[in-house]
């Protein structure tokens, strides 16, 4: 793609904000925000990777990795603001999670272990992890919530934490799978992915796209239910204060 043709995809953003001025949603700023960091983000991240692809330093490989996992637990977090300890969970559930995929994907040789297919692929399993996380910890709060009475009758009745907050635990994990189940069932009918797409605008063989995507698929769902159940193992206890009433607001 030429300097020019990226440019003009501005375009896009463009239509994006004149929306939003006509509907006066306010949106204006954000988007402009979002489009800069985006650029410079994504520009950053390039250069970065053709470096590490080109000096092929395990040790840049790690700290790429090591600097996903942080970012991702400091955003995850902040959808459990007050809650102390949060992000610490966040971190060693995504960094399991990470380690089980990459243990799995190098033990059986589906990938080689080259920066060239562990950092992306990293990128995409971390990046699955984070919006689990996120999105157990808003489910919990709204979970924690509308079930506060029958938590505290159960833990008054002498019920431990854990079976006290289990309901509330397995409906959280499982809404916080639903958008990757639900991209699993309609991928190549509703959408096709990133990654698939990118492959064949680059000029590769369709089915070879495919095969990737679909390796792709199966990491992610692997990665949403590992990330989910593990979180919800290590933090529900957070929910609570020490003498074992649930946490006000929570």
């Amino acid at each position: 793609m030429s300097n020019l043709a990226l440019i003009s995809t501005l375009v896009f953003v463009v239509v994006t904000m004149l929306v939003s001025v006509w509907q006066k949603l306010g949106l204006e700023k954000d988007v402009a925000i979002g489009t800069i960091r985006s650029a410079v983000q994504l520009l950053l991240v390039g250069y970065v990777l053709q470096f590490v692809f080109h000096t092929d330093n395990p040790w840049f490989m790690v700290l790429i990795v090591g600097m996903m996992i942080a970012v991702a637990s400091w955003n995850a977090g902040q959808r459990a603001k007050g809650v102390a300890g949060i992000p610490l969970r966040i971190a060693v559930a995504i960094t399991a999670t990470e380690a089980i995929t990459m243990t799995l994907l190098l033990g059986f040789g589906i990938i080689e272990p080259t920066p060239q297919y562990i950092i992306p692929i990293s990128g995409i399993t971390i990046g699955s992890a984070m919006i689990v996380s996120g999105l157990l910890l808003n489910q919990m709060k709204r979970e924690l919530e509308s079930s506060r009475g029958e938590i505290e009758a159960l833990l008054a009745l002498g019920a431990t934490l854990r079976q006290a907050i289990q309901q509330s635990l397995k409906r959280s994990i499982k809404s916080s799978m639903i958008p990757t189940i639900d991209g699993m069932k309609t991928v190549g009918l509703v959408q096709l992915p990133g990654m698939m797409t990118g492959m064949i605008v680059a000029g590769a063989n369709p089915v070879e796209a495919v095969r990737y995507q679909i390796l792709i698929m199966f990491v992610l769902s692997s990665s949403a239910a590992i990330t989910g159940m593990l979180l919800g193992l290590i933090s529900y206890k957070l929910w609570f204060t020490r003498d074992g009433r649930l946490r006000p607001g929570g």
